[in-house]
């Protein structure tokens, strides 16, 4: 026995209410990253994808209830879609549009001053003044991250200014104290750059000494590319890729690779969060209308949680308790500018010809792989390699009398506390 046109109809005429109903929720989805790709701003695109939800979905409910019904078919399809509307507005404002709720730790106390840059940048900054006989050239120190301050003077700073030197310790644009841009594309390596060179001219000095750990070695490494003659010595740190493209396919090593599984499920916990999905979709659209879905202010005390979650991942004991002190985080600086260091051409042909005195430190437990460390040597001519025991990418936490008393015995001219490794494989 075959079912009769009517019941045929009323089959398809609820199917497609159903079918109505399954899909709203991505159509607007959809609809809301198609319009942030065309650079539609954050509430356009929420209004252009509701617009379009009803839309699609109100023909879609009205043919469906003109087949499956015989009375009151006006009011149940603008039922349907009003409660597909309602649906959409209210997971949005329960998941995508709900704050993070990660409040921000309090920034330690310390005599924080700031730069009015030519580059445009407003950057907070320490100075440790040296004390005796005065150096000629100032210590600049370079964190890492990108985007990951420290928490201002430390114990290298006060025993550099005792030899005599002026430390400057600075908050990198978009991180600690210093300016968030309110478009994250502005930050880029060449920026972080040309931030630097107006740091030297604001100071009033021909040369600079740098100290940069991790991604801060490579934008030593950049600056000394960029602006030959400039650095009277530099010290790398437990160094970044000098050409991170190169690393691109094979990985130049990451603290993830050494979580423990508590950490990894830690990590994931702070992670599976349905507004952090779409962020990470809409970055890729439009990454100025994911800044405005997630703030420097909300996602940047996140970030710092995430980094004490996995913190001790940087020592030679991953499953200790650490948290390295950090001054607020960036994340946008952290995640827009490490893309755009994949997109740099290379310094080191320059750096081949570049016979600055450097200093380069490789704690033994270091993430990140042997080659980059053994590549700052091989590339700079005047470059010597100290090989760390006992630490690993935070050589100032495990290991702090050494790390201290290399660079300061590298920058006075005094004897090294360890011989320096020539060799090519690890020691």
């Amino acid at each position: 026995m075959t079912n009769s046109p009517s019941t045929g109809r009323r089959v398809a005429g609820w199917s497609l209410l159903l079918l109505t109903v399954v899909l709203g929720l991505p159509l607007a989805a959809a609809a809301f990253l198609l319009a942030a790709a065309v650079r539609a701003g954050l509430v356009p695109s929420a209004v252009l994808a509701l617009a379009a939800t009803v839309l699609v979905c109100g023909p879609a409910a009205r043919l469906g209830a003109r087949l499956a019904l015989r009375r009151r078919r006006r009011l149940a399809a603008a039922l349907v879609t009003g409660g597909i509307v309602a649906a959409v507005v209210l997971g949005s404002a329960l998941t995508v549009f709900r704050p993070l709720g990660v409040a921000a730790g309090p920034l330690p106390s310390q005599d924080t001053r700031y730069w009015g840059l030519s580059t445009g940048s407003r950057i907070a900054y320490t100075l440790t003044l040296g004390t005796g006989t005065r150096r000629p050239e100032p210590v600049v120190r370079l964190h890492g991250g990108p985007g990951t301050p420290g928490t201002g003077p430390d114990d290298l700073d006060r025993h550099l200014a005792a030899e005599g030197f002026d430390v400057y310790t600075y908050d990198q644009l978009g991180s600690g104290r210093s300016q968030r841009l309110d478009d994250p594309t502005g930050y880029t390596v060449a920026r972080q750059v040309a931030d630097l060179e107006a740091i030297r001219q604001r100071i009033g000095v021909p040369r600079l000494i740098l100290v940069g750990g991790s991604w801060g070695a490579t934008l030593a490494a950049r600056y000394m590319a960029a602006h030959p003659g400039r650095t009277a010595r530099a010290v790398f740190v437990s160094p970044g890729a000098l050409w991170a493209p190169e690393w691109e396919r094979s990985g130049e090593g990451e603290i993830w690779d050494r979580l423990t599984p508590a950490q990894r499920a830690a990590m994931d916990a702070l992670e599976a969060r349905p507004k952090l999905i779409a962020w990470s979709l809409l970055t890729e659209a439009n990454p100025r209308a994911a800044h405005d879905l997630m703030p420097d202010e909300e996602i940047d005390p996140l970030f710092d949680r995430l980094l004490a979650t996995v913190g001790s991942a940087a020592t030679c004991r991953p499953g200790r308790p650490f948290a390295e002190p950090s001054s607020r985080s960036g994340f946008y600086a952290n995640q827009m500018t490490s893309a755009d260091a994949l997109t740099v051409p290379d310094p080191r042909p320059v750096l081949r010809r570049d016979r600055t005195p450097a200093l380069v430190l490789r704690g033994q437990c270091d993430y990140k792989r042997w080659e980059i460390a053994r590549e700052y040597r091989d590339t700079l001519p005047g470059a010597k390699l100290l090989y760390v025991r006992g630490a690993g990418h935070v050589i100032e936490a495990e290991q702090p009398a050494l790390h201290r008393d290399a660079i300061t015995a590298f920058l006075t001219g005094g004897p090294l506390p360890l011989a320096p490794h020539t060799g090519y494989g690890l020691p």
